[in-house]
């Protein structure tokens, strides 16, 4: 039988093709053609598909087969991959048999508008928690990647795993970032604190935070509507491991994944510290009351 590889021997050998992708992405940028939009979404971040979606998974499914041809793996543009049907499995697995998951390019919106603040995400995941994280910033030439019960690194296109530096989540005060839809959040909290709410102050000409940033120090927190397994959950799970704070919108400890549905965690809230968490629970429960 096939030895399970680890969640670190994923991440290294998966690493060198990864940083591949990032190259061409940003190489092809100014070029990109935008593909027919995705399926009924309910926001234009959530439809927006590239010809660097397609071909940064399709260079990911062939390294993974090439290497761990048993492993699980979901890849956000799976319907439309030529390889998806080559993998063992596309979903969660029993405890150590581990699902690897791809965003190709996180930020599509960010991309085609032609901003830097796009990234590449993939995950190893475990029936009840992520293993490890592995971010990618190609316009900056820089990683980050997260090891459950480790913590956060930093590193270069030009460092190795083992270069990379631990890193912590700034506790500064700053921005809070609001995914789509929450605008009546937003109108609650900006008494408190600088809010970037997606729907109101996305610009094709300015570019602004994106969730990341509150790894970045761009942002002391964010509030997203689904913690989806391939990005914002990813991002939220990189966080917590950071020192910030991340529950669901009602306070809770985020589930286990294997009690999600549809590849994704409930709303989560992220904070750089327990007086903003504070602060943002409230808004939301202010924002969710009835009237009168």
């Amino acid at each position: 039988m096939t030895k399970t590889p680890t969640p670190v021997e994923i991440l290294r050998t998966l690493l060198p093709q990864l940083k591949l992708a990032a190259a061409y992405a940003q190489q092809i940028q100014a070029q990109i053609a935008e593909q027919p939009e995705k399926g009924e979404q309910d926001n234009p971040f959530g439809t927006a598909l590239s010809d660097a979606d397609l071909s940064v998974q399709t260079m990911v499914e062939v390294a993974l087969l090439a290497h761990f041809p048993e492993i699980r793996f979901y890849g956000e543009e799976y319907e439309k991959s030529f390889n998806t049907k080559y993998f063992r499995a596309i979903d969660l697995g029993p405890a150590g048999d581990y699902l690897v998951t791809l965003d190709p390019i996180d930020g599509t919106r960010f991309y085609l508008d032609g901003h830097p603040n796009y990234q590449i995400i993939l995950t190893v995941l475990n029936h009840d928690e992520y293993e490890a994280v592995l971010a990618l910033y190609p316009s900056l030439g820089t990683y980050l990647y997260a090891l459950r019960d480790q913590g956060v690194f930093q590193g270069s296109f030009t460092d190795d795993l083992d270069q990379c530096q631990p890193i912590q989540v700034k506790t500064e005060p700053g921005p809070v970032f609001l995914g789509w839809g929450l605008a009546a959040i937003a109108t609650q909290l900006r008494p408190h604190c600088p809010v970037i709410d997606l729907m109101s102050d996305y610009s094709t000409e300015q570019t602004i935070p994106h969730l990341n940033g509150v790894l970045t120090g761009e942002l002391a927190g964010a509030v997203i509507r689904k913690g989806k397994f391939i990005d914002g959950g990813a991002i939220a799970f990189m966080s917590q491991l950071g020192g910030a704070i991340v529950t669901t919108l009602d306070g809770a400890p985020p589930p286990p994944l294997h009690a999600c549905a549809d590849y994704e965690r409930p709303g989560l809230i992220i904070a750089n510290s327990p007086e903003l968490h504070q602060t943002i629970l409230q808004a939301i429960q202010t924002a969710a009351a009835p009237a009168g």
